[in-house]
């Protein structure tokens, strides 16, 4: 797997992802890794690109509820935000505005959806679309 990233200016800057290769038990550390010392060295809004992205097994899916947790634990800082965005989620009112996926397989968008990720992370075939609906809210 290989990751590279660039930053696009929208609303707010985005640093997009662009990961080349599956996401699973064996990448998924690198992966985490990466996102890890981007949200380190300041990155708040994150845009991954998974259309060289061929598998995302269970491994990659953890991977991703741990970059998101990290995200909204910067932004929200507190136990009672994280309380208010779970039962936003239960009754889907809920869309994380600093992480987005770009450009999913079919097969990896059928696992997203089954695992119930798109209740909370939203997804898009269009990158402009996509770098446009980052808002910067915190």
């Amino acid at each position: 797997m290989q990751i590279t990233t660039s930053t696009e200016t929208g609303t707010v800057p985005v640093t997009v992802m662009h990961v080349q290769g599956s996401i699973d038990s064996i990448t998924y550390e690198d992966f985490t890794a990466r996102a890890n010392e981007l949200i380190e060295n300041g990155v708040r809004n994150i845009l991954m690109d998974f259309s060289q992205t061929p598998f995302i097994s269970s491994a990659g899916l953890r991977a991703l509820h741990g970059i998101l947790r990290k995200l909204q634990t910067l932004q929200s800082g507190s136990k009672t935000s994280e309380v208010i965005i779970n039962k936003k989620v239960g009754i889907g009112g809920y869309k994380s505005p600093h992480l987005k996926l770009l450009n999913l397989s079919r097969e990896n968008q059928i696992a997203f959806e089954l695992s119930g990720f798109n209740m909370f992370i939203e997804t898009y075939t269009d990158r402009e679309k996509a770098i446009a609906s980052f808002q910067g809210l915190t």
